[in-house]
């Protein structure tokens, strides 16, 4: 998946790199003076340092996209000075995230890229992008907002060790800086730190600088150039904030929420347990029947539309109290390609506009919901492949079809399912290995696990 980040501060960073660890490609944009006081964990000091190395993530600076394309080629973050971002018309990234924090909206749109997200004040979720994410410190921070608007700055900075505003370092003159203590030095109360436009600035609080602005760059009276830490952890110093980590990981959430919509989810519960000697759908596991534990499973996936292809009333009764689609299959003797076919244009009836399918088997009780995501999450990361669980190198259930295969399914015959088109295209088979339990599908009543019973 391609990523393009508007900013690339230290809260813009904390989002880059929730990305860039989940194997994301990353591009940045800046500003040519960047203004970013928490230096030593942003990104934007590669526009005068031409590289930085933030927890073992290293970013370069480029001036054109053949630089951009060499640098995410190479696993490195890229970051170029283009303040209105129209690299992106080069680039096309799946999702833009706009982080420059400038308390409006600054000219993003949502048709930037198929996945707009807008941190902070000035946003609005469904309006101008996709979600919004609030940035106000306080229990609602990192809450994705897809059709409201994150409150407004106050202006006032969170309490850490007991001081708020106290804390900041803010210019006492207009002109250029000249720090005379660096990011990672201890500062008494009263010290002089820096000097703007050749007047004073001095410590609130005792503690250790987390931020200053670079020396020489021309500032305004009142603007913020550093900050002071009362708890004096110099670790601290070079370590992305636990705020930047927390809205890193909901952008990630969010982004992957748009995509999840874009899947539909599909259980194949029609068959005829031949082997089983009864409906093996309706054996009790762990308390309660087969089929609900994958019914419980789909409780995690909201967003995504879910059909259950079936023939059995207690399936289809309690499917309808949960939402769920039902694909009548009344024959089950025309095997799995039959059921698989019931279950997708059922999908595609219900959202035709469904890019991809997730087909889960109804006889694997063990299965979790965490498995259902890696799925989802690594068919974004590798697009219009055929994505599947699997152990040791072996394919199996559940697999996850992109719509370019859809035709192909829908011409399958027999009981063989899908297995026919990855043999047709072994390269474009992606297994996600998962524990053997996970796995594990009831085809006799000696494979139920009586662990947990």
């Amino acid at each position: 998946m391609k990523i393009l980040i508007k900013g690339a501060g230290d809260l813009a960073t904390g989002i880059a790199a929730a990305f860039f660890r989940k194997g994301h490609q990353v591009v940045m944009t800046e500003i040519a003076c960047p203004l970013t006081v928490r230096r030593q964990v942003a990104f934007s000091r590669t526009v005068y340092e031409k590289r930085a190395v933030v927890e073992e993530m290293e970013a370069v600076l480029v001036k054109d996209a053949s630089q951009m394309q060499q640098a995410v080629s190479s696993g490195k973050v890229a970051v170029i000075v283009d303040p209105e971002a129209k690299i992106r018309e080069v680039y096309k990234p799946d999702v833009l995230v706009d982080a420059i924090l400038a308390k409006r909206n600054t000219g993003t749109k949502k048709g930037d890229a198929p996945c707009v997200i807008g941190l902070g004040p000035g946003f609005c979720g469904g309006k101008d992008c996709y979600a919004a994410l609030e940035t106000m410190r306080g229990d609602t921070l990192g809450k994705i907002l897809y059709d409201s608007t994150p409150i407004p700055n106050t202006g006032v900075p969170g309490v850490v060790g007991g001081y708020s505003i106290e804390r900041l370092l803010k210019a006492s003159g207009d002109g250029k800086i000249e720090p005379k203590a660096k990011i990672g030095d201890i500062v008494e109360k009263g010290q002089i730190v820096a000097y703007t436009g050749g007047k004073p600035v001095y410590a609130g609080v005792a503690g250790v600088v987390r931020g200053m602005l670079q020396t020489g760059i021309n500032v305004k009276t009142g603007l913020k150039i550093g900050d002071v830490d009362p708890r004096k952890d110099i670790s601290l110093v070079y370590k992305i904030s636990d705020k930047s980590n927390l809205l890193g990981m909901q952008a990630y959430k969010a982004a992957e929420q748009y995509f999840c919509s874009q899947t539909g989810i599909v259980v194949l519960a029609a068959g005829r347990s031949s082997r089983y000697g009864e409906n093996k759908l309706l054996a009790e596991v762990g308390g309660s029947p087969m089929f609900r534990h994958i019914f419980e499973v789909l409780k995690e996936f909201p967003i995504c539309e879910k059909v259950v292809s079936t023939r059995f009333p207690q399936i289809m009764k309690e499917a309808k109290k949960q939402g769920i689609a039902v694909a009548e299959n009344n024959h089950p003797e025309w095997g799995i390609a039959y059921s698989l076919q019931c279950g997708l244009k059922k999908c595609l009836e219900q959202k035709p506009d469904v890019k991809k399918i997730l087909f889960v088997v109804g006889d694997q009780p063990y299965l979790t919901a965490e498995t259902l995501r890696r799925l989802m999450g690594v068919s974004v990361q590798y697009p219009g492949k055929i994505i599947c669980a699997g152990t040791h190198g072996r394919p199996g259930n559940p697999v996850l079809w992109d719509q370019k295969y859809f035709q192909e399914l829908l011409k399958l015959e027999g009981d063989t399912g899908g297995r026919q088109i990855m043999k047709k295209y072994p390269d474009e088979v992606i297994i996600c290995e998962t524990t053997k339990k996970e796995l594990h599908d009831i085809d006799q009543k000696t494979d139920i696990d009586l662990s947990g019973q």
